[in-house]
């Protein structure tokens, strides 16, 4: 018999038990919700992923003190997601109507995340009113097939042993474009990067750094280790804006698959763009967006 009670989400008590749930109920479609790293990832790196001011309206559903759902939202706090063990799809009204009512609403308005495989979930959100407005689809690589794109002349790969987080903080700062619209790089958000490797579950060890002649990090590729789930998690991964379209994406790519795989790693995820389906990726998890009209 079922004993289900609900209580609000604490990220001093609570963190580590959901991170615990999220790989237990993994699946590489994303059916049961995202994986770990997803919300780990948002955590540590909050200046642009988490807003943490209404973290208290997260909530988690317990079945004799074990979780079995989770409602959250990351950034902006208006995009909810779930994550719901299989098996218990008789929450789903109950959790879609929580989100309805409680979570963070902008202007009246929220956007529910529901991935491909989460049809209870639907299902309760067409019946509360919700509507899809939207989906895409994510590409991920199979690690059943090789990579090996060479990286170009003038680059070397840095130990990562001898990672400069400064050096990376900066190229995230131009590899996501923060200095064309926000000017140059004056160590802005530093401790990002360095809270991202503290954080519990990090492996500061797997991350792909690319450096020029000159010393200058180039490409930044974070890699997120789960062996219980055998997924090599990327992110945050980018290039410096002229060095884009040289070869060097696809090469650091290469280099992920020579570290994870040998460690028992089946998939990496990617990202939506026509650059990961060109190297050999393969749409694998669907985002479907939901709103009330």
């Amino acid at each position: 018999m079922k004993n289900i009670v609900t209580k609000q989400f604490s990220v001093l008590s609570d963190f580590m038990d959901v991170y615990g749930f999220m790989r237990d109920i993994y699946s590489k479609d994303w059916c049961n919700g995202v994986p770990a790293p997803f919300l780990e990832y948002a955590f540590y790196s909050f200046s642009y992923w988490m807003d943490l001011s209404q973290t208290y309206k997260n909530r988690i559903w317990l079945d004799s003190g074990e979780i079995v759902g989770f409602c959250f939202y990351t950034n902006p706090v208006t995009d909810i997601y779930f994550s719901l063990k299989p098996g218990y799809e008789e929450l789903a009204p109950e959790m879609i109507a929580y989100a309805d009512r409680y979570m963070p609403h902008l202007d009246g308005n929220i956007q529910l995340i529901l991935f491909g495989g989460q049809q209870a979930l639907m299902k309760a959100a067409e019946s509360a009113g919700y509507k899809q407005i939207s989906q895409f689809s994510e590409w991920v690589y199979d690690f059943e097939r090789p990579l090996n794109f060479p990286l170009p002349e003038g680059f070397y790969f840095v130990n990562p042993a001898e990672h400069d987080m400064d050096k990376v903080s900066e190229c995230c700062w131009k590899g996501f474009d923060h200095e064309a619209s926000e000017g140059p790089w004056n160590y802005q958000y530093i401790h990002n990067n360095r809270l991202l490797q503290i954080a519990p579950h990090a492996t500061p060890e797997y991350p792909v750094a690319v450096a020029n002649d000159r010393g200058e990090y180039v490409c930044w590729a974070g890699m997120w280790w789960v062996p219980e789930n055998q997924l090599a998690y990327l992110e945050p991964f980018c290039v410096v804006p002229e060095y884009r379209r040289t070869g060097i994406a696809s090469a650091v790519l290469s280099e992920l698959y020579r570290r994870m795989k040998p460690l028992g790693a089946t998939y990496m995820t990617g990202g939506d763009n026509d650059f990961y389906q060109k190297i050999g990726f393969l749409p694998m998890i669907t985002w479907t967006f939901w709103k009330k009209q």
